[in-house]
């Protein structure tokens, strides 16, 4: 990885964590919208951001259980990172594959996820004497939340890659 690479992926992480961490009560819990997750499509169009946005999420992740903001504590380092870094290179994996020009499937990766890995997380710490029910609605909440970011996400990615600056050199 080049110094121009580097630099990206670490700008790309301190996105992440700045936004997540400012806006931090809506980027935690059961029911979040977690805005830096727009940022899980950058792979569509340049693919070391897949090591910027999983650091940036296990950044956001520890500093937020150091804060207190982040109620499923260390366990979100571990369990949420894995989701990002998994729904991210799936992203990347599937940008090629398009239904009208759009990577549906791509798009859909931080969402599906997120739903799963997350609500699971959150299912066995709010609901641990009904786990099933538990994740699944926790799940579906997570879900909802992570499909307001990756829409968001979809324009910032139009317009970022009209700009250039992810350009592979």
């Amino acid at each position: 990885m080049n110094i121009k690479t580097f630099t990206k992926v670490a700008m790309i992480a301190a996105v992440y964590t700045v936004i997540s961490l400012v806006l931090a009560p809506f980027s935690f819990g059961n029911i979040q919208v977690r805005i830096a997750e727009a940022l899980t499509l950058l792979p569509l169009i340049y693919a070391p951001s897949v090591w910027g946005v999983t650091l940036g999420c296990f950044l956001t992740n520890l500093i937020g259980v150091l804060m207190g903001v982040n109620p499923t504590g260390v366990l979100d380092t571990v369990i949420g990172t894995s989701a990002t870094l998994l729904a991210a290179l799936c992203t990347y994996k599937l940008r090629d594959v398009k239904f009208r020009d759009i990577p549906v499937w791509s798009i859909l990766m931080p969402v599906l996820f997120n739903m799963v890995f997350v609500g699971i997380e959150l299912g066995f710490i709010l609901f641990p004497e009904n786990l099933v029910t538990g994740s699944v609605i926790c799940g579906l909440e997570v879900a909802a939340g992570e499909l307001i970011s990756v829409v968001i996400g979809w324009y910032i990615i139009k317009l970022l890659d009209r700009t250039g600056i992810f350009r592979e050199e």
